[in-house]
């Protein structure tokens, strides 16, 4: 695997890999990598002749009083399991590579609508540093899929929205959470965690569980959500959302929805852990 920060390498090697008929596929993340990560790595691997990623935690996505400097940064570990999933070349840039200007003077992409609510609404601004980096590394890359998890179902519709909107010719994938035995999702701020935090959080995928259960054997949407978020509190969780939406537009459910997405965030410890869960009424 070849690593680089210059963003020419990076087009030079495509180019090439294109000029002999070769598929493309691309697998952005922040460093930190979990078996989720890696998953996603494996699954581009089989959808195209080569995989890219990249590693850069993106300044433009974090809040003012987020986790910005704190977020690890672990490289050497994730070129490692990079090269074993298969990857061939890894893009490392800097902040001052990616925004020269500044993130004040920075052109920006929003997708309006699904970006303003649920952790849009938390995280004022989220979403358009996550389209903006995404449509920037799409263009550096310029693959012809892109794997996404759907742990991150909210920023998987919005990367969608945004393809579909500026017709873009990328194939969005996106590929199934990846857990610990306990349920919990696989996620980079589950390091935040200590023993009996980690051992507790997986009451939040119970709760989805149950949720979604609940709901199938028709109990009203407002009170299986009720249930849950005490679950969630009883378990030491501090709610920021528990909503059931429609899986398709993110809109809230009505009756006529026969396919939901109940999505949660909640902050165990200093950790802000987010699952989501897709079912059938």
């Amino acid at each position: 695997m070849y690593t680089t920060a210059v963003i020419a390498e990076i087009r030079a090697q495509v180019r090439a890999w294109r000029a002999k008929g070769e598929t493309v596929a691309f697998v952005p993340t922040m460093g930190n990598l979990h078996a989720g990560h890696i998953t996603l790595v494996k699954e581009a691997k089989r959808r195209a002749d080569h995989v890219v990623a990249s590693i850069f935690v993106n300044p433009m996505q974090f809040g003012k009083n987020e986790d910005l400097d704190a977020y690890p940064r672990t490289l050497a570990d994730d070129q490692a399991g990079l090269i074993s999933a298969g990857c061939e070349l890894l893009f490392t840039p800097t902040p001052d590579i990616i925004y020269p200007k500044g993130l004040d003077a920075q052109t920006f992409v929003e997708v309006p609508g699904i970006s303003d609510e649920l952790c849009g609404s938390s995280r004022p601004g989220h979403f358009r540093g996550v389209a903006t980096i995404v449509l920037k590394l799409f263009n550096i890359v310029q693959p012809d899929v892109a794997l996404f998890g759907r742990k991150d179902f909210q920023q998987l519709l919005v990367i969608r929205t945004m393809v579909e909107d500026l017709s873009l010719p990328i194939e969005i994938v996106g590929v199934d959470t990846v857990r610990e035995p306990s349920g919990l999702a696989m996620s980079s701020r589950n390091g935040y965690l200590n023993a009996d935090e980690k051992s507790r959080a997986a009451a939040l995928k119970a709760a989805l569980d149950e949720l979604a259960n609940s709901i199938g054997a028709g109990t009203q949407i407002t009170l299986a959500i009720d249930v849950a978020n005490q679950r969630l509190i009883d378990a030491g969780f501090r709610p920021d959302y528990l909503e059931v939406r429609s899986a398709t537009t993110l809109a809230p459910a009505v009756d006529s929805d026969k396919e939901l997405v109940v999505l949660a965030a909640a902050y165990m410890g200093k950790a802000r852990l987010i699952d989501n869960l897709v079912f059938k009424r």
